[in-house]
């Protein structure tokens, strides 16, 4: 599926467009996750652009968007996303994103909120507030800690990081972590993540997502948001406990509809039929409601 590039802020940046406008459907828009692309959503994009237009996004620093030597974080993202949306979509949109591409999607939908008629998280990522009593830390752990961060914090030493995860042996060992259905896990895959991270300045992007500092916290974002929210959780995660996050984002936004599916990090990715069945009912839900 070919796509165009879209300029902003003096960049370029990848996307792709299937379907045609339906009256009273809004369009979707895909926001992929750490290392992804535009290509992480195929198995969506034929399916959900049957019923809706589907736009899907590389985000500035993946796939084959540019990789300026930026600082990158939710902020940036959340700009890219809501300008795209009012200068080249031009209507308010349902976001889906998975891992990053969701942290960076509730930014827009919580602080940009004219550009989102409804989200759609799939195993988001991004920080809660910490409200446990903190403890003393361990000394030794915390030196540990702030070794590692310093070390990271070194250019040569997240270049050498970026080197060992890119990788194809490396992609494809921390997918099968990752993925519950080994058989998802293809060449094509492989490929599809690897080959940005042999562009001009791929490194930098790697080492700035290291040193950013944390955006905000999922529950203030919530706290703000008031648009419709549908999450689907892989439960076999091993990022994260699917269980517990969910019931972290209902505390703070009891009218969101979730469903949990045998799926690990990617479930768009490895159960797509029953992501695009879920997508497609509760956008037509919240639209004919």
């Amino acid at each position: 599926m070919a796509g165009t590039y879209w300029q902003w802020r003096g960049q370029s940046i990848y996307y792709v467009r299937a379907g045609e406008k339906g009256s009273g459907r809004p369009p979707l828009l895909l926001v992929h996750g750490f290392g992804a692309s535009t290509d992480h959503w195929r198995k969506n994009i034929a399916q959900l652009s049957k019923d809706f237009e589907v736009w899907a996004i590389d985000l500035l620093g993946f796939g084959r968007s540019a990789k300026p030597d930026w600082q990158y974080g939710g902020d940036l993202w959340r700009d890219q996303l809501s300008d795209f949306i009012t200068n080249v979509i031009q209507q308010p949109t349902v976001l889906a994103g998975n891992s990053l591409g969701g942290y960076a999607s509730l930014c827009v939908a919580a602080e940009r909120p004219t550009s989102a008629v409804g989200l759609v998280l799939l195993n988001s990522a991004g920080p809660f507030t910490d409200t446990k009593v903190p403890t003393q830390p361990n000394p030794w752990q915390k030196f540990l800690r702030d070794l590692t961060q310093s070390i990271l914090g070194q250019p040569w030493a997240s270049f050498l990081l970026f080197q060992y995860v890119r990788q194809r042996s490396m992609i494809r060992k921390t997918l099968q972590q990752v993925y519950l259905d080994q058989s998802a896990v293809t060449d094509q895959l492989v490929e599809e993540i690897y080959r940005p991270s042999s562009d001009v300045g791929a490194d930098k992007v790697f080492a700035s997502v290291f040193k950013s500092p944390q955006g905000e916290k999922i529950d203030v974002l919530l706290q703000q948001m008031s648009c419709p929210l549908l999450l689907l959780w892989g439960e076999a995660d091993p990022w994260m406990n699917a269980q517990e996050r969910g019931a972290k984002f209902r505390k703070y936004y009891p009218q969101l509809t979730d469903y949990y599916l045998q799926a690990g990090h990617c479930p768009h990715d490895e159960v797509p039929e029953q992501v695009n069945a879920l997508i497609k009912s509760w956008v037509l839900s919240i639209t004919n409601s």
